[in-house]
Parts: structure tokens; sequence; C-alpha cells
């Protein structure tokens, strides 16, 4: 069953057979540059498995990204719920495989995630926290439509710049 659809992805819940596509995904160097390096495989396993079991477990999670015109899984996105200075948030997430940067992928995903939250799960805010050297990030946060609203530092002490757009947009 698919989340989301847009002109060339779908987001759609995962499947036990996308479990080698993400461990892939979360354990290249450059991928995860800024995303707190590369992942353990097997609880990176462990915790793919949970997700495929039961996939509608949490409402707030990632899913396999997938090119409607290869059918390859080329990435993990969606909206993860997180604490900033104290206040619930709502990230959006847009991760790739270094084989299809360049490709407008992530802003085509980022904003169709923004139709998504506003329409399917009501919110009216979502935030991006980007590492200040993450030049790409920024500049997709930005062709969403959001705006720099103020630097933070996250609980395990990474400076973050923190992104913000209200909904719609």
């Amino acid at each position: 069953m698919n989340i989301l659809e847009t002109e060339r992805l779908i987001l759609r819940y995962l499947h036990s057979e996308d479990i080698p596509d993400l461990i892939n995904l979360w354990t290249d160097i450059d991928v995860t540059r800024y995303l707190g390096g590369p992942r353990d495989v097997e609880t990176l396993r462990k915790d793919l498995v949970a997700t495929a079991d039961n996939p509608l477990a949490e409402q707030f999670v990632l899913w396999p990204l997938v090119e409607k015109s290869s059918r390859r899984v080329i990435g993990h996105s969606g909206i993860l719920e997180k604490v900033v200075d104290g206040l619930r948030e709502y990230e959006i997430i847009y991760v790739l495989a270094k084989s299809v940067w360049g490709k407008g992928y992530a802003t085509e995903i980022g904003r169709g995630l923004c139709i998504y939250a506003y329409h399917v799960r009501n919110l009216n805010r979502l935030i991006a926290l980007v590492e200040p050297e993450n030049k790409a990030s920024e500049r997709v946060a930005v062709k969403i439509g959001m705006h720099l609203e103020k630097e933070i530092v996250r609980p395990e002490g990474g400076m973050r710049r923190m992104y913000a757009i209200f909904l719609p947009h």
C-alpha cells in the first residue's frame, strides 16, 4: 500500500524484500555523512524487520522511497516526531542513495510530504534539522518553502540549523 505518490516517486510501506536496499543505504559512509554515520548492520536489520512485521505500529516513521521508472528502492523518507527545545516538532526526512543524487528527488518527496503532513496527518508545521555543512539539504529545505528559524544544539551535542514551514504553503 502506498503512502503517497509524486510524479516520479512512490513512498510505501516497508516490505521484507526492501531490507537489503535500506541496509545498503544506511551503511553508506557518504549517504550517512550528515546523519550520524553508518549504522550497525545487525541493529538496523532488527529494526527494519520489526517495522516490516508491523508496518502500522508507528504513525511517524520512515518508509521506502521507490523510483517509479526503475521500481528500485532509492531512499528512506518520511516524518519523525522530535522534541526540540522542549517542544514537539515533526521533522521531514529524505535520505537518498548516491546513485540518484542531483535528480531533484529530495525536493520532490519533500513537497509531497508537506502535502501528506497537512492533508493526512493534520499537521500545520514541519521542520528540518540540518547540519550546517550539509548545503544540499539546506537547498532542499529552501526549495520546498522552509525558512531558517534558528540554530539549536541537539541532545547529543551536535549543532543543527532548524528550518520550518507552516502548512499549507
